[in-house]
């Protein structure tokens, strides 16, 4: 196949062509879609907008792939990894010669656009089309996609505008969506007729949830997880790119925790950042240590290969596909509460699940009680209400489960809840302050047959947590692991932490 250059325009637009496309945000970030109320720009400058891209020339270069590709194919005895080596190189050869022939007509191509444009043609063979874009761009936090042609991206610190149309058709957008859940990790996935919602890991780990059918357009939400590898010490202010979430001494308390084979639940809200609290407590856990980890999807270990933690089992929960059987559930399906059981057997001590949300609750429990160093977050508005969501949740498991049953679960296999606030001033000019604001030991089962707690770090002056009082029943344990609580005894009186750096807030002051 012969492909004829198309002379470049810098809009990323064939020469008299006539674009449908909105213009990105300019750079003070306050475009908006139609019918939306201004936003205010956040405290920092948004970045340039990035190159525009011609998606025919992208469609046409893809073919032009496709078939040089199938080609190599044909007659070879090959594995993925030898085809995505290959995939890789023609890719480069097909933009690079598209490049060269813009250059002789007489308009430089830079750099920067000609690598997304490699970005944009490898993405549609591999059936991610544009959403490439976005899962390049390092500088989006969240991604709201309503319909194909409202594209409402958040950034970090708080920034908001409208990007580009995702697709040229609600019904393209849908097969955008259905290639990426063809494509989903080791477990089946689809967005079907009879599967209307998509729940999935896209290849860079960010998380993508979906749905049609059921709503009037198609709408999908990426979530994008740019720290996958973090630890306690970039999340105490070690890293200037992070939020501070935690100071030295509560780093230290749950470095602590983590050696002496607590059991933790990290609670909070949606996007609090309880996701980010678990993979640095991860971090914690020795390279050669085994140990189980259980997902809806997986989101918590970085997808390459050669990740720290070598003896790692890593399971993901799989979806039912057909005929429902007698107990209600689709042929097929794999849950997290099945596959807790499973976990038991293999040997570990430690078991986390990247998040409970509904029966499986009860397993979890129940591994706790025989697990040590065990690990859970889940959604929570208060701190408060952290343990009702736990019975709430422990109702769903059946009709034999009580209220005083999942109270003395609980009581019995937590040691440790750890809570994480989120507060969001995007709408009056601020940003997202993301930061522990409670750590609660849990003593028990107390009168009245409720769960009792101890704060062991309450918030502060500025909602941030500082010590409060000294741990009771889990003393002994730290103090085995070289720990003594006692040292937090002169901050408990100040009433101070040992936060590095000053919390800005916009109803607040410093």
């Amino acid at each position: 196949m012969r492909f004829e250059p198309v002379s470049h325009d810098p809009r990323g637009q064939q020469p008299g062509a006539t674009s449908t496309v909105p213009p990105l945000a300019p750079p003070n970030g306050r475009q908006h879609g139609p019918g939306a109320a201004p936003l205010p720009a956040g405290p920092s400058t948004p970045p340039p907008p990035r190159p525009r891209v011609d998606f025919a020339v992208v469609r046409e270069l893809r073919r032009e792939l496709s078939e040089r590709l199938t080609l190599w194919q044909r007659g070879r005895e090959f594995d993925a990894d030898a085809e995505e080596v290959e995939r890789a190189r023609l890719a480069v050869a097909v933009v690079s010669a598209y490049a060269d022939s813009v250059r002789r007509a007489g308009t430089p191509m830079p750099a920067e656009e000609e690598r997304l444009l490699l970005d944009q043609v490898t993405a549609e063979l591999v059936g991610l089309g544009r959403l490439q874009t976005l899962l390049v761009d390092d500088t989006i936090e969240e991604v709201h996609i309503l319909g194909c042609d409202q594209v409402r991206i958040t950034r970090h610190g708080g920034g908001v505008d409208w990007a580009e149309p995702i697709a040229d058709s609600d019904d393209e957008l849908v097969e955008i969506l259905q290639a990426a859940a063809r494509r989903a990790g080791a477990t089946e996935r689809s967005l079907s007729t009879s599967k209307p919602t998509l729940d999935l890991q896209l290849p860079d780990g960010s998380r993508l949830a979906a749905v049609f059918l059921v709503s009037h357009r198609p709408y999908a939400v990426i979530r994008k997880h740019n720290t996958l590898e973090v630890s306690l010490e970039d999340i105490a202010g070690g890293r200037p790119d992070l939020d501070e979430m935690i100071d030295p001494l509560l780093r230290d308390f749950l470095r602590a925790s983590l050696r002496a084979g607590l059991n933790i639940m990290v609670a909070g809200l949606a996007g609090a950042g309880k996701t980010t609290i678990i993979r640095a407590l991860m971090d914690e856990i020795p390279a050669d240590e085994p140990y189980v980890l259980l997902e809806e999807s997986r989101e918590l270990l970085p997808a390459r290969r050669g990740h720290k933690h070598r003896a790692v089992m890593s399971f993901e929960a799989r979806e039912g596909h057909g005929e429902r059987g007698m107990d209600g559930r689709p042929a097929g399906e794999v849950s997290i509460a099945d596959l807790i059981p499973v976990s038991l057997r293999m040997g570990v001590l430690r078991i986390i699940v990247g998040e409970v949300r509904s029966r499986e609750i009860v397993p979890m429990l129940q591994a706790m009680t025989t697990s040590r160093g065990s690990m859970c977050t889940i959604h929570a508005r208060t701190p408060a209400g952290v343990s009702e969501r736990i019975i709430e949740l422990a109702l769903s498991h059946g009709r034999e489960m009580t209220v005083d049953q999942a109270r003395r679960m609980a009581g019995n296999a937590l040691d440790l809840i750890v809570y994480v606030t989120v507060e969001d001033e995007t709408a009056i000019g601020g940003r997202k302050h993301r930061f522990v604001s409670y750590v609660e030991e849990v003593i028990g089962v107390g009168e009245g047959n409720r769960i009792t707690t101890t704060t062991v770090f309450g918030p502060g002056p500025d909602g941030r947590a500082v010590p409060r009082h000294l741990p009771e029943r889990i003393r002994d344990q730290l103090l085995r692991v070289g720990y003594d609580a006692r040292l937090l005894t002169r901050f408990i009186e100040a009433g101070t932490g040992a936060w590095r750096r000053p919390r800005h807030s916009r109803l607040g002051g410093r």
